[in-house]
């Protein structure tokens, strides 16, 4: 067992931070060529004509998902180990909502607006402002929020303790509701698509 590498003392507080701003560069350059600093392709999704952010988002999603399983299963990777921030239901639920509709009306979530900014996009210093400017009030305001932040807490609560499953069969039944997905998706992008006449 060696990972967590930072768990097991492979290196320390000041490499792991390295290792994020590579990591965190990568990500934002990957973003940015599957077109994800573009408010419009974004905004697209919502409107069912372009599902290109939900098909990316998934297969991320679901490659980290086979990799710590599979890691775990050879005993590459101690899965007890990997930190998992604790789930308050209630808090985070309206947090989802207040996240969604701030994507739906601006077209930028808190990464993509960061890499639109960085590549010189206007609204994407904007939605960058606000959001800088939402994390400062929010700090400011902690001390009133504090207990409703804090609220209905389940501790580290994953799928698999939610429908009480196997961490397997979680994941291969998260994989057949990905292919579900990616087929609807598919289907959604075609009834939607605008039509030749309508965009000529």
């Amino acid at each position: 067992m060696n990972a967590p590498f930072y768990r097991f003392g492979f290196f320390g507080e000041d490499a792991s931070l390295l290792v994020a701003l590579f990591i965190g560069i990568g990500f934002g350059f990957f973003l940015e060529r599957a077109g994800f600093g573009s408010a419009k392709k974004l905004a697209a999704q919502f409107y069912f004509t372009d599902l290109r952010v939900f098909k990316v988002m998934f297969v991320a999603i679901i490659t980290a998902m086979l990799g710590t399983f599979w890691l775990s299963w050879l005993g590459l990777l101690d899965y007890s180990q990997v930190t998992i921030p604790a789930t308050y239901l209630v808090p985070q639920v309206v947090g989802g909502l207040v996240f969604g509709v701030g994507f739906v009306m601006g077209g930028y979530c808190p990464g993509t607006c960061c890499v639109a900014a960085a590549t010189g996009r206007l609204d994407g210093f904007v939605h960058l402002f606000g959001m800088v400017s939402g994390i400062l009030l929010f700090g400011e305001l902690f001390s009133y929020l504090e207990g409703f932040y804090t609220s209905t807490p389940m501790g580290r609560f994953t799928l698999p303790d939610l429908f009480q499953l196997p961490f397997g069969l979680t994941v291969f039944l998260i994989v057949l509701l990905a292919l579900a997905g990616f087929a609807a998706a598919e289907r959604l992008e075609k009834n939607f698509a605008p039509s030749e006449e309508a965009s000529s």
